[in-house]
C-alpha cells in the first residue's frame, strides 16, 4: 500500500517541479499555470512603457503574447531580434481580455532555439 501511494504521489503532476512543455493554442487550458510555452515570434512591439511579442501569428490573431515591461526590458537585449524565432517561455499564463500571455521578468524565463530545431 505505500508503494502504491508512492507511485501515486509520482505521477501526480502538481508535484511536478518540471513545467510541461505546450504549444501557445493550447495556452488557453491552463490559465493560472506554470508552463513552457514553445512558439515563433511573429511579431515584436515595443512601446515606451511595454513590449509585445505576440507569438506564431501578429496582432490581433495572435494565440499567446509574451509581455515584457520596460523596467525589464533592458535585461533582454535588442528585442526586435527576437522576430521570427522560435523561443521557449517559462512562467504562469495569466488571462488578458480572455487571450493567453505570460509577463517575463527575467531573461532565465526565455529561451531561443536553435534554428533546426523541430526539423
Amino acid at each position: 500500500a505505500i508503494l502504491a501511494c508512492a507511485l501515486k504521489l509520482a505521477a501526480d503532476p502538481t508535484t511536478n517541479t518540471v513545467p510541461l512543455k505546450i504549444g501557445t493554442i493550447e495556452a488557453t487550458n491552463y490559465f493560472d499555470q506554470t508552463m513552457t510555452v514553445t512558439g515563433t515570434v511573429a511579431q515584436v512591439t515595443v512601446h515606451t512603457s511595454i513590449a509585445f511579442l505576440n507569438m506564431d501569428q501578429p496582432y490581433p490573431n495572435s494565440p499567446f503574447t509574451l509581455v515584457i515591461f520596460s523596467k525589464d526590458a533592458p535585461q533582454f537585449g535588442d528585442l526586435k531580434a527576437l522576430n521570427g524565432k522560435g523561443v521557449e517561455a517559462t512562467g504562469k499564463i495569466k488571462k488578458y481580455h480572455d487571450k493567453p500571455e505570460m509577463v517575463l521578468d527575467s531573461t532565465n524565463q526565455l529561451k531561443v532555439l536553435p534554428a533546426d530545431a523541430g526539423k
